[in-house]
């Protein structure tokens, strides 16, 4: 019987004519990923939703939203790099381990470090782009300064300012006037994400993750880089900012009501965020 389902098996992989269009390999610290290896992992974890050629139309994507990754693209939301470039063997390695909150692609951590890697080189043979370009330079990311409620008062007039609330809502639950209208690359429907539904983002759980996301974009969505609009300083007082928008207890809840406590004028003083406040261009015209 196992013989059978193993010839059964080999039957409709050959059918697929799915193939890795080159020899790819990984480099994650001292581990080689060999995409060799990794193409029984993928048909094993992976195919069912992003499809025998990579390209996100396995059996289940239809189910699934948001929609499976297209490996063929090879653009990837979460990245070390700067936006437009590929991302690095670490980067691809890091999502498969985390996975993806509020989507279908769960944590793949019961997978050894080695099956990781070796579906890592096993994706990337899905596009050419990895044949003729190199992974772009990790960003930089600057030492955190202190939270201090003077950097989250200014975090959160940037998030008026750059008009963040416009997707993300006023509050950060992801209902901003722009959320129903918003589509990724290839035009489906995606949700701008909710700060109020938890510890995690979607490329990550620290302080640093989120600063990574400001300045390197979601590539394949609507959130863009804003590299080229905030200094290091602003993006980690939005940082610290958009912290207290979230249902735990931070450093930036504990200052922030902290301020709200004993300063209760200056709090009553505040505007709510929305759009009576300005545009971004006014505001940074007015800089």
């Amino acid at each position: 019987m196992r013989l059978k389902n193993a010839l059964i098996a080999m039957v409709v992989l050959l059918a697929s004519g799915a193939t890795v269009s080159f020899a790819q390999e990984s480099h994650i610290g001292n581990i080689q990923g060999r995409a060799s290896a990794g193409k029984g992992l993928y048909r094993r974890y992976c195919v069912g939703c992003h499809g025998p050629e990579g390209d996100g139309s396995g059996e289940n994507a239809a189910w699934v939203d948001p929609k499976p990754r297209d490996f063929t693209a090879a653009t990837f939301k979460c990245r070390s790099t700067p936006s437009g470039t590929l991302p690095t063997d670490q980067d691809i390695f890091d999502a498969i381990t985390r996975g993806f909150v509020n989507t279908s692609m769960p944590a793949w951590r019961p997978l050894t470090n080695q099956n990781r890697a070796d579906l890592v080189a096993y994706v990337k043979g899905f596009s050419a782009k990895w044949k003729g370009a190199a992974p772009g330079a990790p960003i930089a990311i600057p030492a955190e300064p202190p939270v201090k409620v003077e950097g989250i008062l200014h975090g959160r007039e940037l998030f008026q300012k750059m008009e963040c609330w416009k997707c993300h809502g006023p509050e950060g639950h992801g209902n901003g006037p722009a959320a129903a209208t918003l589509t990724d690359s290839k035009d489906n429907p995606i949700r701008p994400y909710n700060f109020a539904m938890g510890s995690r983002f979607k490329c990550g759980v620290t302080n640093e993750d989120l600063y990574r996301i400001f300045m390197t974009g979601l590539d394949g969505t609507p959130m863009p880089s804003f590299s080229d609009v905030l200094k290091p300083a602003d993006a980690w007082d939005l940082v610290h900012f958009l912290r207290t928008l979230q249902p735990m207890q931070t450093k930036e809840a504990e200052v922030w009501k902290q301020w709200q406590t004993t300063q209760p004028a200056q709090a009553k003083q505040l505007k709510p965020i929305g759009p009576d406040q300005g545009s971004v261009q006014g505001a940074m015209n007015a800089q």
